[in-house]
């Protein structure tokens, strides 16, 4: 088995299984946050999806690094242990998105205000996801 291909597929799996994490935290409490517009007959704002689906960059960036990895000609263990490390890294930044998501969701449907502030924090978490991209192409030369 050629552990350098390993390391190519696990990348974007794992990456994957974080926006997936991320998303599901974030898309059921932007589900509960309607709800309870509904039951105090408030608007439900729509912008809540932006929170849910947040988490679903760190797919593309995870295909992103994937790629490139396809075409180096690096060691393949060196391959693999960034192929783990850099799925880790850019998931763990999908989950935790998915949680400032989800608080923000909570907080937009309650007070209605605050938008900007909330999605900041949620950017932030994004750019975890971004710098381990940039920085994992740059390593691979």
């Amino acid at each position: 088995m050629n552990l350098g291909v390993l390391g190519i597929t696990l990348v974007l799996a794992i990456s994957a299984i974080g926006s997936a994490i991320g998303i599901s935290i974030a898309g059921l409490a932007s589900i509960g946050a309607w709800k309870k517009c509904y039951l105090n007959n408030k608007p439900a704002p729509f912008i809540l999806t932006v929170f849910a689906g947040a988490p679903l960059t760190q797919t593309i960036y995870g295909f992103l690094l994937m790629q490139q990895m396809k075409s180096s000609d690096a060691d393949p263990l060196f391959l693999l242990s960034m192929g783990i490390a850099s799925g880790l890294a850019i998931a763990l930044s999908a989950v935790i998105q998915g949680k400032a998501g989800a608080a923000g969701a909570d907080a937009l449907s309650e007070t209605g205000k605050g938008f900007s502030q909330y999605i900041t924090v949620v950017g932030l978490c994004e750019t975890v996801a971004l710098f381990v991209l940039v920085f994992s192409m740059v390593a691979l030369g």
